[in-house]
């Protein structure tokens, strides 16, 4: 309990029963969880192994297991199952996967490997990925997924021809996975709210965990609803943590009514709220506050600090992107100059990845140092896509889309008619393209030239196999069947000779993969080891075989920001998603205009605006010490320089804690004759202090030249107008690249005025 604050306190010595803490930014909810889990083991005396906390992140779990560490003995921080979702839906299927079918070496796919599955089926099915493209029909599919829909209810509620067309890719993309022993991200959820449904493993699960605790609730979506109330069934000791003004993730699946109503759920369910923030200043946290005071989806807090007041939020106004770029760089300079930060606690956030390019390019040209976190790039990079397609394929033999990755990479002969002779015959036959490769004399008009190549490639990966499966004479080590199987692949050489990379980076980042491999192998698997030894698979935890599973499932569930490393002396750049659970002493949020703060693609309906704001309050809520706000008067998109709209959000700050400037003037350029243009942020405000919207226009004055903005395609200009029977015509030029025509009677334009 030392250092704890009241509600904190109560939170923790909270024992039985349903809690809901209500924790505002900075306001210590990760203390708060791994505290309840020391008091739960210590000072209640629950066994350790019975205390679940589930986290979204593998960086948060990792935090959590450490500061547990330091408050248990070595043995009860083991003890305590501190993961995320989809780590705990492998443990469970690795344990109880059988009852559904499941073989113990299931392959786990990510994007690229489900992209590869999507386009097979696809290319079976003869549906055109021009009108079908993968990435949606995927998107599509994974809502379904996260909805806890399957192939059969989603074949019944299909009315519409993509609706229809989707449900029989769905199902053929299922039976693909199922042909490799595989499952995506999204069945690591839906197979393990099978298993807590199932009658034979239901109640074994239920009884696993005396207490459940469950960090970020306000982004769970509908299966990982389904699976912590099924975790939490058997004693009824659930507590979530969390905050609705954080809910960002929407587009996901997350759903904010999942925390906004667990008192429906849960009646007699206890409600902490964790108000007191330990993060951010005064005046940055004054901000934070008023604006998402807008929002109604919200449980209400009070958000207070004792910290410093410290400086305003400057709101800074520039002419075009490129000196937005450049008054940030000087920003982040003077911070660490004149206020003694360090690059690695600065931060430069944005709504879409594309706004990155330019600020790349001047911090670059100022010799400022930056990393991207954009998902997991070492992971994403060819070579180690391939040396893992290779792992994998040996690692679950079924796995043929893999397979079909590496078949012939490096080149060895197999040609892709080849290949697709051998899929052919392999879907017909209901078999595995290695099983086929086995036995080439199953395969229809194949040449004697191609038969050689495969069959000796078959040749390799059955010794790989056969040293995996310890029925070979020698014994090896992860990292020496790693550096095996790169090298007798072909890869090695094929990188260390390839004259396009100089630098020879390629081989380089094999070589890192080998050093990742050891230090899995040295830090986490005596830990899972020692895990396995109390189950019915201790046998087979010694096993090669083993080892090599776990690796690839540890590397299958690094996530987004797992990667940011704040300790590397560089200025992060990164999108509002991803900033989410991330402090930073400076921080600048740049792009706050319509169209992209709040993004276009919200469609302006009141739910997605206010996720919107939720973005925005949780981007002004990771700054400690000083936080620049800035937008521009004109930004080039797909290569047309715009006139821009300052973000709504800009007129909801209080004005007595903002410090604006203009710097558009600095610049001396011209655009479109607008270079005189005046911007404002405040805006009239209406007794209870909200922004009021412009009034409509009428019809006639839409003209040639005209800046208007529309509900779903945002901002543009009208380029002609034109009489249609009854009804005028316009043409739109909107900023997103488009070009579209519209009846004004219908097309809820509005005029912008600048």
């Amino acid at each position: 309990m030392e250092g704890l604050n009241g509600p904190q306190r109560e939170a923790v010595a909270h024992v039985d029963g349903p809690l809901l803490v209500l924790a505002g930014p900075g306001s210590g909810k990760t203390r708060v969880i791994t505290r309840r889990v020391a008091y739960l083991v210590r000072a209640v005396g629950i066994a350790p192994w019975q205390v679940l906390a589930i986290t979204f992140t593998n960086k948060a779990a990792g935090e959590m297991r450490d500061r547990v560490a330091e408050l248990l003995s070595a043995g009860q921080a083991k003890s305590v199952l501190i993961c995320t979702f989809h780590s705990l839906g492998v443990r469970l299927l690795r344990q109880y996967g059988s009852v559904l079918g499941l073989k113990q070496g299931f392959s786990i796919y990510d994007s690229s490997d489900q992209q590869r599955a999507m386009k097979q089926a696809l290319a079976e099915l003869e549906i055109s990925t021009k009108h079908f493209p993968p990435d949606r029909v995927l998107g599509t599919i994974s809502q379904a997924k996260n909805e806890l829909v399957d192939v059969e209810a989603f074949a019944t509620g299909a009315g519409d021809f993509y609706s229809k067309s989707v449900a029989k890719l769905y199902r053929r993309y299922q039976e693909i996975l199922t042909r490799a022993g595989a499952l995506d991200f999204d069945d690591l959820l839906l197979k393990s709210v099978e298993l807590i449904r199932h009658p034979q493993t239901a109640e074994a699960i239920k009884q696993r965990f005396a207490y459940v605790l469950i960090d970020e609730y306000q982004d769970t979506n509908r299966a990982q609803f389904i699976l912590a109330h099924g975790l939490a069934a058997g004693q009824g000791n659930i507590c979530a943590t969390g905050d609705p003004d954080q809910s960002i993730y929407r587009w996901r699946g997350a759903d904010i009514r999942n925390i906004l109503q667990f008192q429906d759920h849960y009646p007699l369910a206890k409600v902490v709220r964790l108000e007191e923030n330990y993060r951010s200043t005064k005046k940055i946290l004054a901000v934070a506050d008023v604006l998402i005071q807008n929002n109604t989806q919200r449980k209400p807090k009070r958000l207070f600090t004792e910290n410093e007041a410290g400086e305003p939020v400057e709101v800074v106004l520039c002419a075009d992107e490129k000196q937005e770029a450049k008054v940030v760089t000087e920003q982040l300079s003077a911070w660490r100059t004149q206020a003694g930060l360090t690059y690695g606690d600065m931060a430069v956030f944005y709504r879409v990845n594309s706004l990155s390019r330019v600020m790349e390019d001047s911090l670059r040209t100022a010799g400022i140092p930056y990393q991207i976190a954009r998902g997991t790039a070492f992971y994403d990079r060819k070579e180690i896509k391939d040396a893992l397609a290779y792992l994998r394929a040996v690692a679950n033999p079924a796995d043929s889309i893999n397979l079909a990755r590496i078949i012939n990479t490096p080149a060895r002969g197999i040609s892709d008619t080849t290949l697709k002779g051998l899929q052919l015959a392999a879907l017909t036959g209901r078999r595995s393209l290695y099983d086929l490769m086995q036995r080439l004399g199953d395969v229809p008009g194949l040449n004697a030239r191609a038969a050689a190549a495969v069959g000796k490639f078959a040749q390799q990966l059955e010794s790989w196999r056969q040293l995996l499966g310890g029925l070979a004479t020698e014994e090896v080590r992860l990292r020496e069947f790693v550096e095996k199987v790169l090298k007798e692949s072909g890869l090695e050489d094929f990188y260390r000779q390839d004259k396009t990379d100089q630098d020879q980076e390629r081989l380089l980042n094999l070589g890192e993969l080998i050093s990742a491999v050891q230090q899995f192998e040295q830090e986490q698997l005596p830990e899972l080891a020692e895990e396995a030894a109390g189950n019915a698979g201790a046998d087979a935890a010694r096993g090669l075989e083993w080892k090599l599973q776990r690796y690839l499932e540890q590397v299958s569930l690094v996530s987004d920001v797992d990667a940011v490393d704040p300790g590397l002396g560089s200025v992060t750049l990164m999108t509002l998603h991803a900033a989410k659970g991330l402090e930073f002493a400076g921080v600048a949020i740049i792009g706050l205009e319509e169209g992209l703060l709040p993004h276009s693609q919200s469609n302006q309906s009141p739910a997605e605006i206010e996720e919107e704001r939720r973005l925005c309050f949780v981007g002004i809520t990771r700054a400690r010490r000083l936080l620049t706000l800035t937008h521009t008067r004109y930004r080039t998109i797909f290569g047309q320089t715009q006139p821009t709209i300052p973000s709504r959000f800009l007129r909801e700050l209080p004005e007595e804690n903002l410090k604006e400037v203009d710097r558009s003037e600095e610049h001396g350029w011209e655009a479109g004759g607008f270079a005189n243009s005046t911007f404002t942020y405040g805006g009239k405000k209406d007794s209870q202090g909200q922004g009021q919207s412009a009034p409509r226009k009428s019809k006639g004055e839409y003209e040639v030249g005209t800046l208007v903005r529309h509900p779903m395609f945002g901002l543009g200009r009208v380029t002609s107008v034109s009489a249609s029977g009854g009804n005028t015509r316009v043409q739109v030029h909107f900023n997103s690249g488009s070009t579209k025509n519209l009846i004004l009677e219908f097309a809820k334009l509005e005029k912008v005025s600048l």
